[in-house]
């Protein structure tokens, strides 16, 4: 991973617009970056960032330095569910009445999410990993906190709900601002970037600026898993789906690109070309690892990482799965691997 950029905590990127680097503790990603957007109807933030007290005390000292009390933001557009972008939206919303929009995909996980007990998405996990291949070691602190009926410890678990919906191609109602919705699905199924079809205040060229959320950074390849759904098991392709996305904002070409981590940056379409690559590489890798049957556990273990797989914490181990499952879902419906038939748990081979 890039290391973080030594930069102030608040940037000013001209023409009514800054970041915040709003904390995320304890993770590797250091923070995520909270734009402001002056509109004539007042201040409206892209994403709040994560809940917790020092990310909220950064958030509005962040704000105030941009001489902007958070009892003054009026609307939030939000990237997508996650916590770390969508963690602080009830705080400001119950501070200053702001609106909350989302995609509809992403709103729908929302309510899922806070319409389950915990124990429901532990006992989801379980399940899902055994079928990866998990060894029973593995999954067994899962299964104890489903039949332990364990509280809400997990981040995200209660989001709030968005009382607005964010429409595809339109531009979202902000007066003196023409900022339209990207939908591009992958990292989550109603993840959005956000066009600023505005002039660039530094005669950069390009068309416009791009609030890119994590569909497009800098450093760091964003994580492509599973849309997680209790109770849908239709077989979705979630890495197709970012590849698409990816293309159709590298058409926009953009003049800058203002990310959700690490830093803004120039050049879209050359970072969506090396995007592109690394995942037809790592495609390509995948099938030489197929070369045997493999459960999607194994394969993970097999993939290459940040760290050895030894050394990977529990969570990021699921992480893990869940991204080897969304690249062999895509090499199936490419033709180029097929489920075993009559494999239990399910494995895979190359074709």
């Amino acid at each position: 991973m890039t290391p973080q950029t030594a930069e102030p905590p608040v940037i000013a990127h001209g023409g009514g617009v800054w970041s915040i680097k709003v904390p995320i503790p304890d993770n590797p990603l250091g923070f995520t970056l909270v734009h402001l957007l002056d509109t004539d109807a007042g201040p409206v933030l892209v994403d709040t960032g994560w809940d917790d007290p020092t990310s909220w005390a950064t958030l509005t000292a962040g704000l105030a330095t941009c001489g902007v009390a958070v009892e003054d933001v009026h609307g939030v557009v939000i990237t997508h569910h996650h916590p770390d972008h969508h963690g602080l939206s009830a705080k400001v919303r119950e501070a200053s009445g702001a609106w909350l929009a989302m995609h509809e995909a992403d709103a729908s996980v929302v309510r899922r999410t806070r319409s389950h007990p915990p124990e429901r998405w532990y006992g989801y996990m379980a399940a899902k990993l055994t079928a990866a291949g998990a060894p029973a070691e593995h999954v067994a602190p899962l299964v104890r906190a489903r039949d332990e009926g364990r509280p809400r410890r997990l981040p995200g678990l209660d989001p709030a709900l968005p009382d607005r919906g964010i429409t595809p191609g339109e531009l979202l109602a902000l007066p003196g601002r023409c900022l339209r919705a990207i939908w591009t699905p992958g990292h989550t199924p109603g993840h959005v970037c956000l066009h600023l079809e505005e002039a660039h205040p530094a005669g950069l060229r390009g068309n416009g600026r791009l609030f890119s959320g994590d569909h497009l950074l800098p450093g760091i390849t964003p994580h492509i898993g599973l849309y997680e759904d209790p109770d849908d098991d239709t077989v979705t392709d979630p890495l197709g789906d970012y590849l698409d996305s990816l293309e159709r904002v590298g058409r926009l070409d953009p003049a800058e690109v203002l990310p959700a981590h690490q830093r803004a940056f120039t050049d879209a379409p050359a970072r969506v070309r090396a995007l592109l690559a690394h995942h037809e590489e790592r495609l390509t890798g995948l099938l030489t690892l197929l070369a045997e049957p493999l459960t999607p556990w194994r394969l993970a273990e097999r993939m290459e990482w940040n760290r050895p797989w030894a050394e990977i914490p529990y969570g990021s181990r699921n992480i893990a799965v869940s991204e080897a499952e969304a690249h062999v879902r895509r090499l199936v419906k490419l033709g180029r691997a097929e489920a075993v038939p009559g494999s239990d748990p399910v494995t895979y081979v190359a074709v």
